[in-house]
Parts: C-alpha cells; sequence; structure tokens
C-alpha cells in the first residue's frame, strides 16, 4: 500500500487494488425442452451460408464406410461421376449442411476449398453449363441453377448469400480425366426430369444403403447425450435426401444457445457441423465452451467438448473456460473440465490462476478441490506479486485463509511494493484474519517500499479494532515511513485510531522514561552551569565514560582575536513599531522580505528549509517591545535538552519534551575565527562555515568554546535545519547560526542535523555514518557501493 492504501492498481494503488473484475453478463433463463419443430422453424430463419473451407473432425465410422477411397461425385456435362482415388486426409468436408460428408482426395479438397462443388447437391461441378458467382474478381463460386437457395421467394447463391440474379451461367469445357468409375444412372440437376439436389449414396452394390446406423458424427458420440434424438442424428447421415431450401446456422447461434443452455439446439448445431471453437468479437473472443462454463451447464461442455472444443482455448484476456467456472462458483462444471484435462496452472493477462481467481472470490469448495489436485502452486503470484492468500485476506474470506494457513500458504511472500498479507488484512479491516496471521507468526513489523508497517495502513484506513490489536501485540507506535510520518500521523486526529495511538504513545513515553531513569545514570544535572534558561543534565547507560568536561560550555560565541565586527548602533536598520510588529510596515520584517515567526515564535511553514532566507531580528535600536513577536533567537535556549551517550557515536542531544515544527532548538556557539586561522587548526569536527560561499571568509569552532549544539550530530534525514539569523548588529560577515526544528519532534528524540557533502568528502576516509537511515549516504555499505561506482566508472573512462 502506498500512502492512501489503495493499488497504482491494486491495487493501482496507492495501493495497487489493480484487479480483474468478473466478467457480469445477463443470466438468461435455462431453455432445455425445445422439440424438434420448434428447431425446424429457427433453421428457416437463418440465412444461408456455405461451409466449403471448413473440416471436420476425423470419423471412423464414416471412414470405414469410404474404404478409404475418395467421396467425390463429379458432374460433367449432365453424367455423375465418381471419385475413388487415395485418400490422405481424413477429415470430412462438405459444401453445406444440406450434404453428406466426405472424405475427400487432395484434388476434389482443392477444389472444395475453391467452391466448385454445388452445396445444394455436393456434386463438384467440373463440366458442363453452370451458375458462377463472383462476388470478387479472384472468387468464383460454382452452383447448379436448380440449387440457389430459396428465402421468401427470393434467390440466393447457396455459397455466399449474394441474390442469384448478380451470377452468370457459364459453359465449363470437359478436361480431358479418366474416372474410375463409369457413369453411373443417376442424373445431375441439370438433366431433365432427375433428382434434383440429392447426394449420390450408391455402395458398390448399385442401391443406396441407408440402413446403415449412424452414432458418430464429427466425433460427436450423440448416442450417450440425454435428450439428443436419432433424427437430428440422420439428418446428415447417409440414405438421407438433402434439401437445397435447408439454411445452415450461423456459428454466432452455438455461442448463444451455449449461454442459455439450449441443449438441444446446441447438439442440433454441433451435428450441422458448426465449428465448437468459434470466437465471439464481440464478447472478447469467448468461445461457446466459455459461454457455457461461466453459467456452470455442465451438459453443454460435455457436448461440446466431445465435439472437439479446445479446452484450453483462451479469449482476449487469457482466460480459459476452467477459469470462467471457477470464478462463478459451478463446482461440478469445474470438476469435469479437470477431468477432461482441462488446464489448471494457466495464467490470464494479469497473471491469475484458477486458484487466484476462487480465492478472490471466496469459493471455498473450488479452492478446496484445486488445492487437492496438487496440479497448482498454493503461492502462485500474478503479476501484482499477489497470492491466493493475499487476495482471500483482502477480501475477507475467513474460511479461506484458514484453509490455505492449514495447507502451508507462506505468509510472508511480498507483492511488487514488498506488501505481505498482513497489510492487506490492515487495509480490509479484517481483525479475524489480522489474528489468524499474527498466530502463525507473521511479521508486525514488516514495512514495504514506502516505508509503511501494518500499523501504518490500519491507522491510515482507520481500522480500529486493527490498531487496537497490533498495538497489544507490541506495534511500535514511533516508527517513521519514508515520508517522516508516524501511525498516528497517518489518521484523523478526531478519529477513534488516532485517539487509541496518542494513549498508546503516552504509555510508551512513561515508560520510557521510568525505565531510562531507572537504567541510565545521571553524571551531571546541568552542563551549562545554570547558564541557560533550563539545565542541561548529561546521562550514560552505554558505558563508564564520563560527561566531557575538555572545553569551556558559553551561551554565545566568544572571539579569542581581534573581530572587527561592525556593531555600531548608529549603522542599524531598525523598526519604530509601538506593538507586536506584527504589521507589515516592519523595516525589520521587510528586512526578512516578511516577518517569518508566527505569534508563539515559531517558523511559519512557507519558511524555505531548503534555502533559508536571511532572517533580521528586531534590535536594541528598534522602538518595539523586548517582548514583540520578531525576538525570537536572542531569547536564547528555551527547549529542554539532555546529553546522553550513545551506542555508536559517542555523545548525543536528545529532546525532553516534545517540539513542535518550527520551533527555535540552539544556536551553534564557540569561537568565531578566520578562514586562514581554521586552516591551522588541526582538528577541524567542530568547524562551521559563517557563509555558505566557496570562498568563506570566517567559521566558528566549537572545540575548545561552545555549548550543547557542539554534540548534535550528523543525520542524512534531520529534524534540524540551520539558518542564518542577525540579532544585536547587522555585519553580514558574522550571522547567528540558529537550529529550527524540521519536522515534529517527540520527547526522547535524537536531535541532528546535515553536516553537508564537503564534510564527507573528507571525513568519510576515516570513518563512516551510522545515523541508521534507510536514506543514509555515507554508511560502510553506502560508501563501498559507491566507491565500486567509482572504480567502474574509471575503468571504462580508460
Amino acid at each position: 500500500p502506498m500512502q492512501a492504501m489503495g493499488r497504482s492498481t491494486h491495487r493501482s494503488s496507492n495501493m495497487s487494488l489493480s484487479t480483474s473484475t468478473s466478467r457480469q453478463s445477463p443470466r438468461v433463463p435455462h431453455r432445455t425442452k425445445v422439440s424438434l419443430e420448434e428447431l425446424r422453424k429457427l433453421e428457416a430463419q437463418e440465412l444461408p451460408l456455405c461451409s466449403c473451407r471448413m473440416e471436420t473432425p476425423k470419423s471412423r465410422e464414416i471412414l470405414i464406410l469410404a474404404d478409404r477411397k475418395c467421396m467425390a461425385t463429379e458432374s460433367i456435362d449432365g453424367q455423375l461421376t465418381r471419385c475413388q482415388s487415395a485418400v490422405l486426409k481424413h477429415e470430412m468436408m462438405r459444401p453445406s449442411n444440406s450434404v453428406q460428408l466426405l472424405v475427400l482426395c487432395e484434388d476434389h479438397r482443392n477444389g472444395m476449398v475453391k467452391h466448385q462443388c454445388c452445396p445444394g447437391c455436393g456434386f463438384f461441378c467440373r463440366a458442363g453449363t453452370f451458375m458462377e458467382c463472383q462476388p470478387d474478381v479472384s472468387i468464383s463460386h460454382r452452383f447448379h441453377r436448380a440449387c440457389a437457395s430459396v428465402l421468401k421467394g427470393q434467390s440466393f447463391c447457396p455459397h455466399c448469400g449474394e441474390e442469384a440474379s448478380k451470377a452468370k451461367e457459364v459453359t465449363i469445357a470437359k478436361a480431358d480425366t479418366t474416372s474410375t468409375v463409369p457413369p453411373t444412372n443417376a442424373h445431375g440437376p441439370a438433366t431433365p426430369g432427375g433428382p434434383e439436389g440429392r447426394a449420390d449414396t450408391t455402395t458398390g452394390s448399385g442401391r443406396a444403403d441407408s440402413s446403415l446406423p449412424v452414432h458418430s458424427v464429427h466425433g460427436l458420440d450423440t448416442s450417450a447425450i440425454p435428450g439428443s434424438s436419432r433424427t437430428a442424428t440422420l439428418q446428415t447421415g447417409y440414405g438421407t435426401t438433402a434439401t437445397p431450401t435447408k439454411l445452415r446456422f450461423h456459428p454466432k447461434q452455438l455461442y448463444l444457445s451455449a449461454k442459455q443452455a439450449e441443449l438441444k439446439r446446441v447438439l442440433l448445431m454441433l451435428v450441422d457441423g458448426i465449428d465448437p471453437n468459434f470466437k465471439m468479437e464481440s464478447q472478447n473472443k469467448r468461445t461457446p465452451l466459455h459461454a457455457a462454463a461461466e453459467g456452470g451447464h455442465k451438459d453443454i461442455c460435455h457436448m461440446l467438448v466431445q465435439a472437439g472444443a479446445n479446452l484450453d482455448m483462451c479469449d482476449e484476456n487469457q482466460r480459459t473456460p476452467l477459469m470462467e467456472a471457477c470464478e462463478n462458483n459451478h463446482m461440478e462444471t469445474v470438476l469435469y473440465l479437470l477431468r477432461a484435462g482441462a488446464s489448471a496452472t494457466h495464467k490470464d493477462v494479469e497473471g491469475f490462476t484458477c486458484l487466484h481467481l476462487a480465492a478472490k472470490s471466496g469459493h471455498y469448495k473450488i479452492v478446496e478441490h484445486l488445492l487437492s489436485t496438487g496440479l497448482i502452486n498454493i503461492n502462485c503470484q500474478d503479476d501484482g506479486g499477489w497470492t491466493p492468500m493475499i487476495w482471500a485476506t483482502e477480501y475477507k474470506h475467513v474460511d479461506q485463509v484458514k484453509l490455505l494457513l492449514s495447507k502451508g500458504a507462506d505468509i510472508s511472500i511480498r507483492d511488487k511494493e514488498e506488501n505481505i498479507c498482513l497489510h492487506w488484512a490492515a487495509f480490509s479491516g479484517s481483525v479475524e484474519i489480522a489474528e489468524l496471521l499474527l498466530n502463525a507468526r507473521c511479521d508486525l513489523q514488516a514495512v514495504n517500499i514506502h516505508g509503511d508497517s501494518p500499523l501504518h495502513i490500519a491507522a491510515r484506513e482507520n481500522r480500529f479494532e486493527c490498531v487496537t490489536l497490533f498495538l497489544s501485540r507490541g506495534a511500535d507506535v514511533f516508527l517513521k515511513n519514508r515520508e517522516g510520518e508516524t501511525p498516528p500521523d497517518c489518521c484523523s486526529h478526531n478519529s477513534k485510531a488516532w485517539v487509541a495511538l496518542q494513549a498508546n504513545r503516552k504509555e510508551r513515553d512513561a515508560k520510557n522514561m521510568r525505565l531510562s531513569q531507572a537504567e541510565e545514570k545521571v553524571l551531571h544535572s546541568d552542563i551549562a552551569l545554570g547558564q541557560e534558561s533550563v539545565p542541561i543534565p548529561c546521562v550514560n547507560s552505554v558505558d563508564s565514560e564520563p560527561y566531557p568536561d575538555d572545553y569551556k560550555y558559553i551561551p554565545e560565541n566568544c572571539v579569542t582575536s581581534p573581530m572587527n565586527i561592525d556593531r555600531n548602533i548608529t549603522h542599524l536598520q531598525y523598526c519604530v513599531c509601538k506593538e507586536d510588529c506584527s504589521a507589515s510596515i516592519c523595516m525589520c520584517g521587510q528586512l526578512s522580505l516578511r516577518c517569518w515567526y508566527d505569534k508563539n515564535g515559531r517558523l511559519l511553514p512557507e519558511f524555505c528549509r531548503e534555502e533559508p532566507p536571511l532572517v533580521f531580528e528586531c534590535n536594541h535600536a528598534c522602538s518595539c517591545w523586548r517582548t514583540c513577536k520578531n525576538r525570537v533567537v536572542q531569547n536564547g535556549l528555551r527547549t529542554r535538552l539532555q546529553l546522553f551517550r550513545t551506542s555508536k557515536k559517542g555523545w548525543g542531544v536528545r529532546a525532553l519534551q516534545d517540539i513542535p515544527q518550527g520551533t527555535f532548538v540552539c544556536e551553534y556557539v564557540g569561537e568565531i575565527i578566520s578562514e586562514a586561522e581554521a586552516e591551522m587548526r588541526q582538528n577541524d569536527a567542530y568547524l562551521f562555515s559563517l557563509d555558505d560561499k566557496p570562498q568563506d571568509l570566517y567559521c566558528i569552532d566549537a572545540r575548545f568554546y561552545g555549548n550543547i549544539s557542539r554534540f548534535l550530530n550528523h543525520m542524512c534525514e534531520p529534524n534540524l535545519f540551520a539558518c542564518r539569523v542577525f540579532t544585536t548588529h547587522q555585519d553580514l560577515r558574522f550571522p547567528h547560526i540558529a537550529f529550527f526544528a524540521s519536522e515534529n519532534i517527540k520527547s526522547g528524540e535524537e536531535l541532528g542535523f546535515n553536516y553537508g557533502d564537503h564534510f564527507w568528502e573528507v571525513k568519510s576516509k576515516l570513518f563512516s555514518c551510522e545515523c541508521g537511515s534507510s536514506k543514509c549516504k555515507y554508511s560502510s555499505s553506502a560508501m563501498a557501493s559507491l566507491q565500486d561506482r567509482w572504480t567502474l566508472n574509471l575503468y571504462l573512462h580508460f
């Protein structure tokens, strides 16, 4: 989760909740009882479309009946001639649903593809007079005049549906071919008085064999399907009479009928030769099997699979029929598809598996069965890095979380933003799931790429119960994320979660104070020896080091050699304000661009901390009161501070009270010396330049003379920043260096500022930074990485 814990999706997202939504399509009442008469009426409403370029699966019965020889019948000058060439491919073809399925040699297969077989009678138009429709210059459709499709008294090309009036009568010369079978006495459509539209079904004995049972069409075992009829099967079997006016279904009808569970209509269309793998462009290229699986129509799925439907055919979103069944909680359909061989490990365009979809939707039985098969990894991650456990957690499916835990799901897996399950439990506010995860030893202190812990997320989403649970389990209320926010900073100040966090914070503060007082040894009650407005105690709980006394504590800057500082009162610019210098006419405020202090003496929020302007406070030449609002730094130290012994950095300074942002904390005090003098001194660890220009003329050295500020440590993420302030004089060469709080600082926090890159360019050779920040640039590991990059760049340069 990001600051608002949504998704970049997304779980976009802010935490990305970027998830795929289940496809919602209107449910149509199931229609399973349809009479054959109704089917015939429906058939008559369909426009004629040929199937010259379509192939059907192999059929063992028809292949045996054909004796592995070509079954084509040619119409040559009104005579019908059978071809018995060898068959190379065993797939069946036919020009339309009006005629039988044929096993063809390569020559006739090519003729079929070129629309040279008449869809009305099934005879190949090789020589003689025929009708020819040309929808394109490179395409021609041949058929007999009497075989044109008729709809509402109008004739159409049986190949493409164009009006027959656009077709031309052509005469094709007889080719020099030799037939293996002499012409029969059957007459083609061009023979007067002949039986038009009838396919040649003669066997070797010369008579029609209509007594052969046909139980397999297109590989579909119709005898085993409840509700199927032999009448429907025999409509395209051998020994039947084809009618040129019979019109085939459009493949779209198969999709719609599968979706609406119209069992008999689906059967009729499959027998009719419609491709079970037809893809609906308007439905994301889903197949009839997708539609049947989504609706949980197991019988329809079985019919489609038996007819050759591809179990793992994908739509535009790479979803399979099994995924549709899993997402829509159709257990019987899931069981059937898995038994039929559907893949359970396939991923869609977002990386979802069947297990992800079932876990997200809360389908317990399906999740349980998928896990029992052992086919799928319980910890598989989608494109967002989310596991089924994360999805079940986010959508608050408690039983599924228990199931996944019992099956060994890994609760420490991180998503693309390094969130673990507990982050998502906090986001959704499911305290029951959060408790399950914590009991399973989920890491309560884990942080994501934004530095947010589960407590940060629960606070931001105002999940009071989760906040209470996390605090009772020891969550760190003081932990800061990358934005510098603690959990209380993340939530609304009038919320129940904020009240609970604040109460916990105060309780922790009090406890820490009691522990520190009990364990820390007070070395000195006031290292300032009464020279400051507040005492500064010194404590040590780390080692036996005594309090430092190798310097002289002074509250104001001093000089040890003549300094020509302009302190002439007549050279001061001053104000003539009679009240508290709040008006914009205050001359001192104008020198600073404006008065930057509020009524509490804190810097205004709009004050630029990155490049602070010079601040001119009111001075002793001004007419205003000594208590005016533009006098802060000159009032000296007012914040309760403590000198303490750190574990790695020697001495340090910490706050003994909460310090609001913009508060003046202390001034950097020491000995004012020239740049030339600074160059001569061996110990330069306490030098602070008075100017930010490259040619610094003067600096402050706190080595021998200084105040509490000389113990402030470096921080790569500081909570103090320095500002140049003028009080008793306005000599721009000698400003006061004042430290202000750059953020809200809690009692007990260490104080520090950024020493700057120039300091570390020199000192990094001697020691490394120990600030502990995740953004530290000068730690031993960071400096080693930097040295490696320098070496690589040097190598590449040469």
